[in-house]
């Protein structure tokens, strides 16, 4: 009789093993930003035929939007939360556009108020890779603070951007109170059968400083325009990171919020059927 003795893998092979599904997890959960992407870089240096730039832009948000749900990528829940997004997004470029913080000085039959429609996926784009994620990721809040807590937390940010042009700028304070309100908070998710997780204001500062490079990129290709890159594009101030941070607890709040509630609706439907 042979007995075949199995030899353990190394360490550093198993780690970058796990590196690279979480990457490819990743980039999955990132399709829709993706598309948003090369749609502004294809647009930007190639004529575009009968409509301006930005209408082609909402052409191909639409189609991508359409193609998620008819493909299964996501759920008619998670596009309810997508379209939640667009609203809150559209709303405050609405406001921002009008207070001059940036623009969009090309032309477009859908612009509103100067600001054109396809923006709002901009927006909608974070929710669909933040319920993504949390889908193929398998993600799970461990220690999550009280309703009472979580929800007006992420109304004070959302508004903030907003007040701040007419009072004072409570961002600092803000940012004091999600330490303190997620100071036992951590996620859990799970990359190839092994369970990890790390502290939940952590994961906000990684998702805030990649969208800020995302941004770069956007700019870049024309998304908008900050009034320091009127004459040639600069890069994005690294300040703009604590903005994308409040942003990105905003989201992470409300699509958590839903996930939660959603748990226990069908929790509740489960114990009917029993």
């Amino acid at each position: 009789m042979h007995l075949t003795i199995r030899k353990e893998e190394p360490r550093s092979i198993r780690s970058l093993k796990q590196l690279f599904r979480f990457g490819w997890e990743q980039a999955l959960s990132c399709l829709f930003p993706v598309v948003i992407f090369a749609s502004l870089a294809l647009t930007k240096f190639l004529p575009m035929p009968i409509l301006p730039r930005y209408d082609w832009l909402l052409i191909i948000c639409l189609l991508m939007q359409w193609f998620m749900v008819r493909s299964g990528l996501e759920t008619k829940d998670e596009l309810k939360v997508i379209t939640l997004f667009h609203i809150i997004g559209l709303a405050l470029e609405l406001f921002k556009v009008h207070m001059g913080s940036w623009a969009y000085p090309e032309d477009g039959y859908t612009k509103v108020f100067g600001v054109p429609l396809y923006s709002g996926f901009m927006y909608a784009s974070v929710a669909s890779y933040l319920c993504q994620a949390w889908r193929r990721l398998k993600v799970d809040l461990i220690k999550w603070p009280p309703f009472l807590a979580v929800v007006p937390l992420a109304a004070a940010i959302y508004f903030n951007f907003f007040t701040h042009h007419y009072w004072i700028d409570i961002r600092w304070w803000l940012s004091g109170m999600v330490l303190i309100v997620f100071w036992r908070s951590w996620v859990s998710y799970e990359v190839g059968g092994i369970q990890y997780r790390m502290p939940l204001a952590l994961s906000f500062v990684l998702i805030g400083f990649f969208i800020w490079i995302a941004e770069n990129i956007a700019t870049f290709f024309g998304a908008w325009e900050y009034p320091n890159q009127a004459d040639a594009w600069s890069l994005v101030h690294l300040g703009k990171v604590s903005s994308w941070l409040l942003l990105v607890i905003v989201s992470f709040l409300i699509v958590a919020t839903l996930k939660q509630v959603k748990g226990k609706n069908s929790t509740g439907e489960a114990a009917d059927h029993l």
